[in-house]
């Protein structure tokens, strides 16, 4: 199974048989479709070895014309990926971005722990102003991997402890030879050998989550932005379809 930009570029010249001699299949060719088919693969999900951790501190933030507090991304992070805050090593949630706005317009004084929360919309994340803590912060969630060292054949691609993923940018490459030599049916069939592995992989890791053990916990809690005085029987009646 092949690791390496220098190993998946031999193993395509050998599936193709032919040669970086070729002008259809210069390295400089060969490495930007190796490049690209990197890319596309390792955004193909979030993977767990695309999962980061940033630190950062309060003072980043600045606030905008709308008395929020906001934070921009971590560069290469992908949009909508921050899983979890902490705040001085405490949690802060995450709720949604229109439930956070209306929060804020409809209890603009609360504090405590119920300021504790946050969301994000676009490429910034967004911080209760309120919050009663400060100082270092903590993001978990999901980043890009960078562009393969091109000039390196050993440089390791994202899927080095996962070889399937190699092997699927294996078949995306020869997808890319396949179009290039305007055998359209056969590229077509290489791209979706390419998908079709990476699928399996994502299974294979789906099944494994199933060994992690979690608090007993309901799937989601009851959180009324609007009117906090209100409890659980008032929306949810155990008798309300007799």
């Amino acid at each position: 199974m092949p690791n390496t930009l220098g190993e998946i570029k031999a193993e395509v010249l050998v599936e193709l048989g032919a040669s970086t001699t070729l002008a259809y299949y210069t390295d400089t060719i060969l490495n930007d479709w190796i490049n690209k088919s990197h890319i596309w693969a390792s955004g193909y999900k979030k993977w767990p070895f695309t999962e980061g951790r940033v630190n950062t501190t309060f003072a980043s933030l600045v606030t905008d014309v709308d008395s929020f507090l906001r934070g921009e991304y971590p560069e290469g992070w992908k949009s909508d990926s921050i899983r979890q805050m902490r705040i001085e090593s405490k949690n802060v949630e995450k709720i949604n971005y229109l439930d956070f706005y209306r929060y804020l317009e409809e209890l603009p004084d609360v504090s405590g722990n119920r300021s504790r929360v946050f969301t994000d919309f676009g490429r910034s994340y967004y911080v209760h102003p309120n919050i009663d803590l400060g100082g270092s912060i903590s993001l978990w969630g999901q980043y890009t991997p960078a562009d393969l060292d091109t000039t390196d054949p050993d440089a390791p691609t994202a899927f080095s402890s996962t070889e399937e993923g190699n092997e699927a940018m294996v078949e995306r490459v020869l997808g890319y030879a396949m179009i290039r030599e305007k055998k359209m049916t056969e590229a077509q069939a290489h791209n979706q050998r390419a998908k079709e592995i990476l699928d399996e992989l994502w299974e294979d890791i789906k099944a494994e989550g199933f060994g992690y053990h979690t608090k007993r916990r309901g799937m989601f809690k009851y959180f009324d932005v609007l009117v906090h005085r209100r409890n659980r029987g008032h929306i949810f009646r155990e008798d309300q379809f007799y």
